[in-house]
């Protein structure tokens, strides 16, 4: 299980933007931010999550130069689609359309979107279709 994910994006007001707007069928919100001044590093920071826990972060430290995969569980396939389409409406690029990826198991799920940084970012789901 994954408590939290964090890394750094080339250009946070954008990224913020994107996140918000790509994982709000998630049910993702950000909770939590701070100001450069608010931090040691003396970067922004945000968190977004669910029911008021922050699990994903971003800081305008600067792309790292790798590329971070992250997945977000989703609770059924049309959420796996909202997700996709909001986050390619938000301006992320294609990496892998919803659809079952059978080599992963016969129920997965997922669809893959390339944020503004060029980090790869999935929605999931497990369960077999209603």
């Amino acid at each position: 299980m994954i408590d939290h994910i964090g890394f750094p994006v080339s250009d946070f007001a954008r990224s913020r933007a994107f996140y918000t707007a790509a994982l709000a069928p998630l049910g993702y919100t950000v909770i939590m931010a701070f100001e450069p001044g608010e931090t040691p590093d003396g970067f922004p920071h945000a968190g977004l999550g669910r029911a008021g826990k922050p699990d994903f972060w971003i800081s305008g430290g600067g792309a790292s130069g790798g590329r971070v995969h992250v997945a977000f569980t989703a609770p059924d396939r049309e959420t796996v689609d909202a997700f996709y389409e909001a986050a390619i409406a938000a301006g992320g690029t294609d990496h892998g359309a919803p659809g079952v990826r059978p080599h992963y198991h016969p129920n997965y799920y997922g669809a893959f979107v390339l944020d503004p940084d060029g980090h790869n970012i999935e929605a999931v789901c497990h369960t077999p279709p209603a």
